[in-house]
């Protein structure tokens, strides 16, 4: 093709590549408030589930709080919050390659 004229096939792939992309970027962006993952605490006490978002959506405790020390419990709690951003990175990233799996970069003709 002469130098200055329009690729218009090139346009049209671009476009609707494109368009695809943003099709792919909303159902990613809807998965990842409701793909859920569940974590627990190293001890067991402690489980949380997050978004892939990173939102927290439940917190619950699963042994007796009795004979516990406060300090324990909150270094049960910081270990399930800490492993449930994790999770949520991952789910994310997994997400991700999932979603554009399909999608490889567009190149000149």
């Amino acid at each position: 093709m002469p130098r200055g004229e329009i690729d218009e096939t090139w346009i049209e792939e671009a476009v609707r590549r494109y368009r695809r992309i943003e099709s792919l970027q909303s159902e990613f962006d809807q998965a990842v408030t409701t793909v859920e993952v569940t974590v627990r605490s190293p001890d067991g006490l402690v489980e949380v589930a997050v978004t892939a978002a990173g939102r927290i959506t439940g917190v619950r405790f699963l042994g007796t709080l009795q004979n516990r020390r406060p300090g324990d419990v909150a270094g049960s709690v910081q270990a399930a919050v800490t492993a449930a951003a994790d999770a949520a990175q991952w789910a994310r990233e997994k997400l991700h390659n999932e979603t554009f799996a399909a999608y490889r970069p567009l190149t000149g003709a």
